[in-house]
């Protein structure tokens, strides 16, 4: 198997070395770094393979100097053909040279309503000035005219039938129909043609500011037919208007909601889909007049000229000419704005492959920063270095280079060398490979019978899916994904810092601990298996904290009462337990309840403990019976197992289960209501009983409190006047 000279994760062109000097357990990927790295692990220099890039151009037409009614070549070469190594770069220079009196045609694009009528009147009488201009440049010009408003739809102009037909003032005397854009002119190089036509236009008119001039450019850029731009030549757009201009989503105002399509839709000069279709966006219009190499000029009246200014950031290779009143100084506009575009050469490329990048850096006098979208140059002649890098290999593709308004293109087709080129020597059973295989690119195809990196395992009688078997995990992956199963057992790979995976299966990675402040374990430990190993002085789960227990000290000095951990300087309490400190449980159990029959042995040596007392009491109960109580905890008052109350305090010392108790030596007196009473003797009572009943039973409760010996059944409640006490 042939490793990939390769790396994915950086843009760096690595060697392969031929031999495989990698040690057990290291991934065959690491035999491609760079040459010095190589070098460094024991590769020899004369066994490193390091193939270069190529480049061959296949189409090199020599540049044109003048225009000659052929096809003429302004960009050299026009086909290249790079063969790339993944990561490595590779330049070549490109040429551009401007053909003296290449066709120039240039469509007048003027805005017809009522606002620009004194606009109109001059620029029927510019058809010379216009031709006059042109000639200068070049004796192959040509000029077509069109015309626009707006949508003949609420709220943009006035529907009403007789609007329609006359939308100007009362005053105009001669006023066409309201229209979008209607084209009137196709590219002609004949001066009069071009007068006769626009002088028989007239003013229309609508109702709002902004108009229509984005339906009217996206049409004639994509009406080429119709227009008549050639294939041979440089497209002038030359917009004249006073005013703003709708964008998509304006339609919605009409309810115009089907996006613009960037499709002709002209029949009989006229934009039939101007009422159905939404406007153009930004950027429609800015990649069609692109696609078709079309150039703008925006003539524009001095109140929109930052309007149109922003508008050509937008759009490459425009300029924007701030137009008189009354349109006067068109033509020395067109002219000055010519110049600016033809002084300067863009070169740039249409979609690039995926993982494809390009830079150009211009070789010129006032030459713009090098740049990966573009280069730009202000002269006529100009080079570019161009240099392109592959980031992954892939299959072949291509793109192409073209100077931005220049027809002239460029074809680069690419391709990645992604393989290595070995010499393998030809010998049945290498020394390489423990006699036991062949070398291919460094790395040994075993015999059967024989596995492993250098084929130094026999399998013998097993099969290599038994050994297999032994080196998958619980999911049953094969080392993890981390490493390579030789002879039965895991040999880890090392991750990308170098370091190596490990554990039986490969699992642990020292890699992937918890990070704090962007450092592994806070850079306060070590990781290992996922798990900080915090340095001495340090805790926490990334190591972020110094080990200190100020806060979690309570006012005996105990850390937590024993009843959680102290992590981070903050006590972390067992079940139950509430923060800051463990000392309180709010939801365990009564300790006045749990407690009860070890008080009632300790204290009284009778109860359900009274036989194991010391086994079941001594180590959770410390006592003292006392006369009176000492402690300000909560009292309890409960019944014993002889129905005596008995009183006793809790104090919980350190720990969940550790208390110390103060008992009262008198048990207390049961007040007991009878309704019906069976006498016989039953149990003997050591305790005081207070007797609630009439009268009349006062000689039996005696005989009772004499013999003490009692039974009772009680049901009904007698009430009674007064309480004796036997």
């Amino acid at each position: 198997m042939c490793y990939c000279c390769r790396n994915h994760k950086v843009n760096l062109m690595l060697c392969s070395c031929k031999n495989n000097f990698t040690k057990p357990g290291e991934q065959e990927a690491v035999r491609c770094d760079t040459q010095a790295k190589l070098l460094e692990r024991g590769c020899k220099a004369e066994e490193i393979l390091s193939p270069p890039n190529s480049d061959t151009v296949t189409k090199n037409d020599r540049l044109s100097s003048t225009f000659d009614q052929q096809e003429p070549v302004q960009l050299a070469p026009q086909e290249i053909r790079l063969e790339l190594r993944p990561g490595l770069p590779t330049t070549f220079p490109i040429h551009f040279k401007r053909v003296q009196g290449y066709p120039v045609d240039l469509y007048y694009l003027m805005d017809l309503s009522n606002s620009m009528k004194d606009d109109l009147q001059n620029v029927k009488g510019l058809g010379k000035d216009l031709f006059a201009a042109l000639k200068k440049i070049t004796q192959h010009a040509q000029i077509g005219f069109g015309a626009f408003v707006d949508k003949t739809v609420l709220p943009y102009t006035n529907t009403n039938k007789d609007k329609l037909q006359r939308p100007c003032d009362a005053a105009d005397k001669q006023c066409q129909a309201a229209f979008g854009y209607r084209h009137v002119l196709s590219m002609t190089p004949r001066e009069e043609e071009f007068k006769t036509k626009v002088t028989e236009q007239f003013i229309s008119g609508n109702l709002d500011s902004p108009e229509g001039s984005l339906d009217a450019m996206m049409q004639a850029s994509v009406c080429g037919d119709k227009i008549g731009w050639r294939n041979s030549s440089t497209r002038l757009l030359v917009l004249t208007t006073d005013a703003g201009f709708h964008m998509a989503g304006d339609g919605k105002l009409a309810g115009i909601l089907e996006p613009n399509d960037e499709h002709c839709h002209m029949e009989n000069n006229l934009y039939v889909k101007s009422s159905e279709m939404d406007y153009p966006s930004v950027g429609q219009l800015a990649s069609q007049l692109d696609k078709n190499n079309i150039q703008p000029i925006f003539a524009v009246t001095k109140n929109v000229v930052n309007v149109y200014r922003q508008l050509s950031q937008m759009i490459p290779k425009s300029e924007v000419g701030e137009l008189s009143s009354d349109s006067r100084n068109v033509v020395r506009l067109i002219e000055d704005a010519y110049n600016k575009l033809s002084s300067k050469v863009t070169v740039t490329h249409d979609n690039l492959p995926e993982n494809v990048r390009v830079v150009y850096t211009p070789r010129c006098e006032h030459a713009g920063p090098p740049g990966e979208n573009r280069g730009v140059c202000d002269q006529v002649r100009i080079s570019f270095d161009v240099t392109v890098t592959a980031d992954t290999c892939m299959k072949t593709t291509s793109f192409t280079i073209s100077p931005l308004g220049i027809k002239d293109t460029l074809t680069v087709t690419l391709s990645t060398n992604c393989e290595c080129q070995c010499m393998d020597p030809q010998v049945a059973n290498h020394t390489h490979c423990k006699g036991k295989g062949r070398v291919h690119c460094g790395i040994c195809s075993c015999s059967q019978g024989f596995v492993g990196q250098f084929c130094e395992c026999s399998i013998g009688d097993k099969d290599e899916g038994t050994l297999r078997e032994a080196c998958k995990d619980e999911n049953g992956v094969e080392c993890g994904g981390r490493g390579d199963c030789v002879c039965g057992r895991c040999e880890c790979h090392t991750t990308e810092s170098g370091n190596y995976y490990h554990g039986a299966f490969c699992q642990c990675d020292d890699e992937q601990c918890e990070k704090f402040q962007n450092k592994l374990c806070g850079g306060k430990g070590k990781c290992n298996c996922g798990t900080c190993e915090c340095n001495t002085g340090y805790e926490g789960s990334a190591c972020q904290c110094t080990v200190s227990q100020e806060a979690c000290r309570t006012i005996n000095n105990t850390v937590c009462y024993g009843r959680g951990n102290c992590k981070c300087n903050r006590c972390e309490c067992d079940e139950g337990y509430q923060p800051p400190r463990c000392q309180k449980c709010l939801g365990c159990q009564n300790p006045c309840l749990t407690k009860l029959n070890c008080i009632e042995c300790l204290g009284f040596d009778q109860g359900p403990f009274k036989k194991n007392c010391t086994e079941a009491c001594s180590k959770s109960v410390f006592h003292q019976m006392v006369d009176q109580f000492t402690l300000s905890s909560k009292q309890c008052e409960q019944k014993d197992s002889e129905g005596c109350w008995v009183k006793f305090k809790l104090d919980q010392l350190v720990g969940k289960d550790n208390y110390w108790a103060e008992i009262l030596k008198s048990r207390g007196m049961v007040e007991i209501i009878l309704t019906y009473i069976y006498i016989r003797p039953v149990a003997v009572h050591t305790c005081s009983v207070r007797y609630t009943a009439v009268p009349k039973w006062h000689s039996m409760l005696r005989k009772l409190k004499k013999e003490r010996k009692t039974s009772f059944d009680a049901e009904l409640e007698i009430r009674a006047s007064s309480t004796w006490t036997y």
